[in-house]
C-alpha cells in the first residue's frame, strides 16, 4: 500500500500483485464481464481474472465455475483449438440445438482450476462479449496496455509514390503501447479520390470496429493501406471518421521530417 507524496490526506492505493501458477500469469479484474451467444447469456461475472499464456502477448478471461452457464458444458477430453499451457479439461458448448466442440476448458493448479475460460482468437464461439455496458472484440484488453488518442497542431504530411494523399495541421495522434503512432487525418485534408474504397471490416479491442478501408490503385501498394472508424469507442471517439494510414508502407512526414518506416506484423513491406 502507498500514497501519494507526503500528503497524509492523500488517498492510499492498493495494488494487487499477478500471480504466476503452472507458467500461467494472472490477476483479478473488477470489470464486469458477459459474453452471450444468441439470445442467452452464458458468462454473467464480476470476478473474472485476466491470464497470459506463455507465449500469449494479450490475455484471456477466465470465470469463476458459479458465474457460466455450466449446465450448457459438456466436459470432453479434445480441444478444438491451441493448447492452453497444460490444460486436459475442454468443455463443448450444447446451445441452440447445436455442439461447439472444444469451447471451454479450465486451467491447471489449484488457485485456476475451479474457472472456466472460452476461446476467443480467431474462433469466438460467443457471439458478443461486453466489459460493463460496452462491446469488446478479438481479446480483452490488457490493463497494463495504454491507448492514448491526442489532437495536436503538428503538420502531417504522407505520400505514395511521390503523390501526397494527406495534408493536414489538425491531426490525431495515436499512441498505442508497443506500436507506431498513428497520424489519423481529417476527411477533408485527405485524397481518396485518389483511393479505391475497399468492403474490409476490421475489429480492435481498444478502439472497435473499423469498417471503412481504402487500396490504392498501384498493385504494387500493399491493400487496404488506409482505414477510418465510423463508430470507435468512447476512449478514443476523437478518431472518427479520421483517416490514417499504414507507416509501414507509406512515407510520412511530421514536422518537415520524414519518418523512417517501421516493420510491424500487420502488414508487408513494399516489394
Amino acid at each position: 500500500m502507498e500514497s501519494s507524496g507526503d500528503n497524509p490526506q492523500a488517498v492510499p492505493v492498493l495494488r494487487r500483485p499477478s500471480r504466476q501458477v503452472e507458467g500461467l500469469l494472472w490477476e483479478p479484474s473488477e470489470r464486469w464481464v458477459r459474453g452471450t451467444k444468441g439470445d442467452v447469456t452464458v458468462v454473467d461475472s464480476r470476478r473474472p481474472v485476466l491470464v497470459w499464456e506463455p507465449g500469449r502477448p494479450v490475455p484471456l478471461y477466465a470465470f469463476p465455475r458459479e458465474d457460466v452457464r455450466t449446465d450448457l458444458l459438456r466436459e470432453t477430453e479434445k480441444s478444438a483449438g491451441r493448447p492452453h499451457a497444460g490444460t486436459t479439461r475442454f468443455y463443448d458448448l450444447d446451445i441452440g440445438g447445436g455442439t461447439i466442440a472444444g469451447a471451454a476448458w479450465t486451467y491447471p493448479g489449484e488457485e485456476l482450476g475451479s474457472y472456466i475460460s472460452f476461446e476467443w482468437f480467431g474462433r469466438e464461439v460467443l457471439d458478443h462479449w461486453y466489459e460493463e455496458d460496452e462491446e469488446i472484440f478479438v481479446h480483452p484488453r490488457d490493463p497494463h496496455k495504454r491507448v492514448d488518442a491526442l489532437p495536436s497542431s503538428r503538420h502531417v504530411q504522407v505520400e505514395i509514390d511521390g503523390t501526397v494523399v494527406a495534408d493536414t495541421r489538425a491531426p490525431v495522434l495515436l499512441f498505442e503501447t508497443g506500436l507506431p503512432v498513428r497520424y489519423y487525418i481529417p476527411r477533408e485534408d485527405v485524397r481518396l479520390d485518389l483511393f479505391t474504397p475497399s468492403d474490409l471490416t476490421t475489429r480492435c479491442p481498444y478502439k472497435g470496429v473499423a469498417t471503412d478501408y481504402w487500396s490504392w490503385p498501384d498493385g504494387d501498394v500493399p491493400p487496404n493501406i488506409a482505414w477510418s472508424y465510423p463508430g470507435p469507442l468512447s476512449a478514443v471517439g476523437v478518431i472518427k471518421d479520421r483517416v490514417a494510414f499504414f507507416n509501414e508502407a507509406v512515407d510520412i512526414t511530421v514536422d518537415g521530417e520524414r519518418l523512417e518506416r517501421p516493420v510491424t506484423e500487420f502488414i508487408k513491406p513494399r516489394k
